[in-house]
């Protein structure tokens, strides 16, 4: 096929059918979110979920397919993009994709972080054994807050969820971001699983978490906060969702990728100079619109039972700006000036209220 299909409902289905069947990448499942292309393979036995800005497809990720396909349906991906006229740029590759890219000589692989792996078998000693995660349990439940599972028809049509979304988008240094951390979930959640957290009964927090079906296991894909939640909430949601994880056999869990994450080593002999000093720069400076550090800092106080790479590759000798800058429109939904520039507004009036209190 020479070009992605458009999204719609059979679309979806389609991808959704092939990822519960084939998906071994985290974010596999994420390709079902609105705002994706989709691309599907001649046999229609593997698709691709992406983004196409700048004139570089972004893939989620990587091929959704059997592993002895992966590297035949990368080949005719890549093949049916530059028929197209586009580079292509796997954001958020793992090991199966990785290893296909480092047995050719035209694609360049740059370590992006590192993502927290637990067996959730192993979860329900993990508070015993790590005083942090115990004393943040404690302090949820010490101000009465209680998690449960609710099913997907029950989260899609209560209003609260929305609205501690709403909430928590409020509080972000960024206008919402889309592509891997898409906010609009609530709408499909066909195979996810939501854990609410309540306090006295009126929900302010829920997690999602999405399949990641050929290893048996759970991508926890968001953790929302409302204005309500206190101290230790997102700790009992995870606490929460492990405990069922493990008491379904699932044998996989992550919380996915930490930016610039130094806790999986990685070679980077063919990244640019250029590159490297960009990425120093973020790590240094982009604070005020995205933690990095703490986002880090958090997942590692939860003490994974390993740290697996996280890669973005491109079918290119060496990794271009035009590259760096199509991945910032995929998560942008557009223009990424336009949402550095939403995101110094919201700075702006964030100094004017606390200059004002």
């Amino acid at each position: 096929m020479s070009a992605p299909d458009p999204v719609d409902d059979a679309d979806a289905a389609r991808a959704r059918a092939l990822v519960l069947a084939h998906g071994w990448n985290a974010t596999a499942f994420q390709i079902v979110n609105p705002g994706f292309r989709r691309w599907f393979s001649k046999e229609g036995d593997a698709v691709v979920g992406l983004v196409d800005y700048a004139g570089v497809w972004v893939v989620a990720g990587a091929p959704v397919a059997a592993p002895e396909r992966l590297e035949a349906v990368a080949a005719e991906f890549e093949a049916d993009a530059a028929q197209a006229g586009r580079q292509v740029c796997y954001f958020g590759a793992e090991a199966r994709l990785e290893a296909v890219g480092r047995r050719s000589a035209r694609h360049t692989l740059v370590l992006l972080g590192a993502q927290p792996v637990w067996d959730p078998a192993g979860w329900p000693e993990r508070p015993r054994r790590v005083a942090s995660l115990r004393a943040q349990l404690h302090r949820a439940r010490n101000k009465q807050v209680e998690v449960s599972e609710w099913t997907a028809a029950r989260a899609q049509s209560d209003p609260s969820l929305r609205s501690c979304l709403a909430q928590w988008l409020a509080t972000r240094g960024l206008p919402p971001l889309h592509f891997l951390v898409e906010p609009s979930t609530l709408s499909r959640l066909a195979a996810r699983r939501v854990f609410v957290a309540e306090r006295r009964g009126s929900p302010i927090a829920f997690l999602v978490a999405s399949p990641v079906p050929a290893r048996q296991g759970w991508l926890v894909e968001q953790c929302v906060r409302g204005t309500g939640a206190v101290n230790g909430t997102t700790d009992l949601l995870v606490d929460a969702a492990m405990r069922a994880f493990a008491a379904d056999g699932s044998r996989f869990a992550t919380l996915g990728l930490a930016p610039l994450s130094r806790r999986s080593a990685g070679p980077d002999d063919r990244v640019p100079l250029w590159l490297k000093a960009v990425l120093g720069w973020v790590r240094a400076h982009g604070r005020r619109f995205y933690n990095f550090d703490g986002l880090d800092q958090f997942k590692a106080r939860l003490r994974p039972d390993r740290w697996d790479p996280v890669y973005a590759i491109v079918d290119r000798p060496s990794f271009s700006p035009r590259a760096l800058w199509a991945i910032a429109g995929a998560f942008s939904g557009g223009s990424p000036l336009r949402t550095i520039a939403g995101g110094l507004v919201r700075a702006v009036k964030w100094e004017l209220r606390v200059e004002g209190r």
